[in-house]
């Protein structure tokens, strides 16, 4: 991809176009107004980001491999995007609710999410793998751009109850061209709602490039809304957390809502159904390894003085005994029973639900031998 071409898709990432606190090689610059917002983070904590980062990889890693081998029906990876995911989690309290679509792993994972609730649902295991409320993250949200509305109305809820509390709705530059988001974001700024929209600008919304949807940076849709938007480099965990940090705090100040918009990139398909081969090149690839959200931090931990070397050993075993977790997890997931696929479609049972229940045992009983079992 030349750079004309890269510059049409909207993926050029020149200093000045977004916050960045840490540049593709590592180097730390100051930032008066978002150093701040970062002050707290030590080099432990830098160790912190870094191994976050490298077992959610090591994490993406091992489900593509599970679903080329058969054992989940379907992975959308997330290579690339970890300092996106792992700075705004980061960011978040206890108390805040998070809603997500199917790409946000890393969140889940900080969320306390266990490897094989996450992957359950991609199994055809479960309909859903964890409870929302204990993890204070809704399920993934398979329709594009949904989920925005979701976090708006649990934000003006909590205002409502004077909750202090504050949600982040997570998305791709695709689902921007969604009329749910468009919704979220007349209802967001209408109600000051303390809701953070976190647009993970990928690169392409499947096959299509970026640049073909916006002509202009996506963060600058925030402006006919009446909300500010903010660009930050998505490779960037230091400079994403202390944008969201900032965004979050403006919600719990009762300001309203803040549009993110983060500049990363999708190193991988956006599904294992997809071939990015057929639309993107090895040129665009190679460009966007080099700025690789885990190698800048590392090599920020090495000019820092750490000893990268314990750090190295720490994170490979770390990625180990979470690989070894999630292929434990995953492959000791009993199969569901078929009439359990109707056990949570509504809250209170009725009339209409009883009838496909027993349509659905009759149809199952012709597939049963004699004896009741299964053929």
């Amino acid at each position: 991809m030349t750079p004309s071409d890269r510059e049409a898709t909207g993926l050029l990432t020149r200093p000045g176009d977004f916050v960045q606190l840490l540049d593709p090689s590592g180097t730390r610059h100051a930032n008066p107004e978002f150093d701040p917002w970062v002050a707290d983070v030590d080099l432990d904590a830098l160790v912190g980001l870094h191994r976050d980062m490298a077992v959610v990889r090591r994490l993406d890693t091992e489900a593509t491999a599970l679903q080329r081998q058969g054992e989940l029906g379907l992975w959308p990876p997330l290579a690339g995007q970890e300092a996106a995911q792992i700075g705004s989690a980061r960011a978040l309290h206890d108390d805040d609710f998070v809603f997500s679509s199917y790409r946000e792993h890393a969140v889940a994972w900080l969320r306390d999410v266990q490897p094989h609730e996450l992957l359950s649902v991609w199994r055809g295991s479960a309909s859903s793998g964890w409870n929302p409320f204990e993890k204070r993250m809704a399920i993934p949200n398979i329709i594009i751009g949904a989920q925005s509305l979701h976090a708006v109305g649990w934000a003006m809820g909590a205002k409502w109850e004077g909750s202090e509390s504050a949600s982040i709705a997570y998305f791709g530059d695709g689902a921007t061209s969604e009329g749910d988001v468009n919704e979220a974001l007349v209802f967001a700024a209408s109600f000051a709602a303390p809701t953070v929209f976190f647009c993970q600008n990928n690169g392409w919304a499947i096959s299509e490039p970026v640049g073909l949807q916006s002509h202009q940076p996506l963060a600058r849709r925030a402006d006919g809304f009446g909300m500010p938007g903010i660009r930050v480099d998505g490779n960037d965990v230091l400079a994403v957390l202390a944008v969201t940090r900032w965004a979050l705090e403006r919600a719990r100040r009762g300001e309203g809502p803040t549009f993110i918009e983060a500049v990363t990139y999708r190193m991988g398909p956006h599904t294992t159904a997809d071939d990015p081969k057929r639309y993107r090149t090895d040129d665009d690839l190679a460009h966007w390894r080099e700025r690789d959200p885990i190698a800048r931090v590392h090599a920020l931990l090495a000019a820092s003085g750490a000893d990268t070397d314990a750090v190295d050993a720490d994170v490979k075993a770390a990625a180990d005994r979470a690989a070894a977790d999630l292929r434990a997890g995953i492959t000791a997931i009993p199969d569901p029973e078929p009439m359990s696929v109707l056990d949570h479609v509504y809250a209170e049972p009725n009339s209409h639900l009883e009838r496909q229940r027993d349509r659905y045992a009759r149809y199952l009983a012709m597939f049963s031998d004699e004896d009741g079992g299964n053929r």
